[in-house]
């Protein structure tokens, strides 16, 4: 998000930015895990609280089950732990093969590892069922997932564990969760706090994106000139900023914990506002795209928080450079396999990774800025299009 360059008008981060009155903002209490939660323990980023869920529960000695369509980095940290990864196929609509879970159950299988794709719930009901049916823990990956439900209950309260990350949902500068579900109480230590410089990078960067957001050109021309002398600045200083959002696990980080700062602001959210208005954003989405570009998902379930709207294309670094032209920071979304799993054997994750785009649709983005989305994105889709037409 930082190297995006563009000419357009429009200023469209990936995540929300941090608004100046949020800093001052009294908390308020958390009704949705992981803060509403009894045993949690907070961390820098969401895959540390992967690696100690493999220590603190004995998975090191075993074998998870995990599904072929993944980020990557939470493999990694399930590897540096201990943990031997097994895959199971994920079909074209985020749809977990069920049967082909319990197929690769086997003497070794320690755990199943469920993910919630982008606010949308996957099948925990049954996982848990089959979870319970052979002795299994059951991991509940929210990552992208933060104040979703399936309908009615909570995602991350059924597993064992649920595992959560905050920056990707809320504007803060960095986060991650474990809860532990269920009576059984483990005594986590309480990891130390990040270095302070690296939360006020992570702040400041926030609040100039957030400059950028309402100032148009002008915020525009000031948030380069203040980056432009805060990246000196770092530099000189050789000030330690722990990046979020890196493709990769860091044992040197694995200590890590969440910042003051951090759970100030995330508490200090009005997190049933920010869910209504993710879901009124993905709403207009997939009613002005719906027609040039066949929608992932035609509906949003209930209690669903989407973190951003997926959409299938047929080019993605052309739908992705001419979206990024017009100042919409479009993500390519899980591009690449882990090298543990074959990609070969599963054809519909591979095809996923060819496709999907996210465009955002988070709680900075009013209506007005929704349209002006669209509208951009319909102009790339019909260069996608005839592309496809060359190519065909």
């Amino acid at each position: 998000m930082e190297t995006m360059k563009h000419s357009g008008r429009l200023f469209v981060p990936s995540l929300p930015t941090l608004w100046p009155h949020m800093l001052l903002s009294r908390p308020k209490p958390g009704a949705l895990p992981p803060f509403s939660s009894p045993n949690v323990r907070y961390f820098y980023f969401a895959r540390n609280a992967i690696w100690l869920t493999v220590k603190m529960l004995g998975l090191d000695s075993g074998e998870v089950l995990m599904p072929s369509y993944h980020h990557g980095v939470e493999v990694e940290a399930l590897v540096d732990a201990g943990a031997t990864p097994r895959f199971y196929r994920v079909g074209s609509r985020w749809d977990v093969d069920l049967d082909d879970v319990a197929r690769r159950i086997g003497p070794k299988t320690r755990a199943l590892y469920l993910t919630h794709y982008a606010g949308f719930p996957g099948p925990v009901a049954e996982m848990r069922k089959l979870a319970d049916q052979h002795g299994l823990i059951l991991i509940e990956d929210c990552a992208l997932s933060l104040l979703s439900s399936d309908g009615a209950v909570p995602l991350g309260t059924t597993g064992d564990v649920g595992i959560f990350c905050l920056y990707k949902t809320l504007p803060v500068p960095n986060g991650g969760a474990l809860v532990v579900n269920g009576p059984r109480q483990y005594s986590l230590p309480e990891p130390p706090a990040p270095p302070s410089t690296s939360t006020f990078s992570h702040t400041v960067s926030a609040l100039l994106q957030n400059l950028e957001l309402r100032g148009g050109l002008a915020g525009r021309a000031l948030r380069s000139a203040v980056r432009a002398v805060g990246h000196g600045t770092v530099k000189a200083a050789s000030i330690e900023r722990v990046a979020t959002g890196t493709q990769h696990f860091d044992r040197r980080h694995v200590d890590l914990g969440m910042s003051p700062l951090t759970k100030r602001i995330a508490l200090s959210q009005d997190l049933e506002s920010i869910v209504e208005q993710r879901r009124r954003n993905y709403f207009f989405l997939l009613g002005r795209l719906r027609d040039v570009s066949p929608p992932l998902f035609n509906q949003l379930p209930p209690g669903a928080c989407p973190l951003f709207y997926p959409m299938v294309v047929q080019d993605k670094a052309e739908v992705l450079a001419r979206l990024r032209a017009q100042g919409i920071d479009a993500i390519d979304f899980w591009k690449r396999f882990h090298p543990a799993c074959d990609a070969s054997e599963f054809p519909e994750v591979a095809q996923l990774r060819r496709s999907i785009v996210e465009i955002p649709c988070h709680q900075d983005l009013s209506p007005e800025v929704m349209a002006d989305v669209a509208h951009a994105v319909r102009e790339a889709l019909k260069s996608d299009r005839r592309t496809k037409k060359r190519v065909g």
